[in-house]
């Protein structure tokens, strides 16, 4: 038996996460155009672009590489960002999966700071340690970008250093260019504690955000 990657529906109180498709497109690409003004180190389309992203999304999930989520507010109904689960990796038997990366989220600006994004972590750093059974997981961002390595920081990840020239850079004027990766970690050892942190904060409301 081999693992393949494939992400279920996650629901929480604020978000529900499904698998991207074709039918999230006009929600997508109303959400990408609310204010891109927080976007300059990640790669969100453009509203003409949105069709096309989702294509290249499933086709790494075709590939086996990638299980691209929807994020639907479940107060509006409307899909307001994405995220994903990314590069599965097995080193001790291919029945399993070992590591998992979260990556390619981005939030509309009128989904940013309601918790939601702190409950798409924990629904999908929960389902990976506790269903998926892994034993490590990442999260990367552009070492420029300050405020998601915060946001990163919250959920309990630790930061494990900076990869100089790691991967293409998403910054405007930069796209022929690489950026140096901040790469932080969650291991299954550290995710009673990481669990525990989030759910405090989700528990305490907007306090907590």
């Amino acid at each position: 038996m081999t693992f393949t990657l494939a992400g279920p529906v996650l629901e929480g109180a604020l978000v529900r996460l499904e698998p991207l498709e074709h039918r999230h497109a006009a929600g997508l690409a109303a959400a990408a155009e609310e204010n891109r003004g927080g976007y300059a180190f990640t790669w969100v389309p453009r509203a003409d672009e949105v069709a096309e992203y989702i294509d290249t999304q499933l086709a790494r999930a075709a590939n086996g590489l990638l299980a691209p989520y929807a994020q639907i507010s479940l107060d509006t109904g409307r899909a307001v960002g994405t995220t994903s689960f990314w590069e599965p990796r097995s080193w001790l038997g291919h029945d399993r999966l070992d590591a998992i990366e979260v990556g390619f989220t981005w939030l509309a600006a009128s989904a940013q700071g309601t918790g939601l994004n702190t409950e798409a972590k924990f629904l999908l750093f929960r389902h990976a340690f506790e269903e998926w059974r892994v034993s490590r997981l990442e999260l990367k961002t552009d070492a420029r970008n300050t405020r998601s390595r915060a946001a990163i920081e919250k959920t309990g990840a630790r930061f494990e250093g900076v990869l100089r020239n790691f991967s293409r850079s998403w910054v405007p004027g930069e796209r022929d260019r690489l950026r140096d990766t901040a790469v932080f970690s969650i291991t299954a050892e550290e995710w009673p504690n990481c669990r525990e942190r989030l759910t405090a904060r989700l528990a305490a409301g907007p306090a907590g955000r």
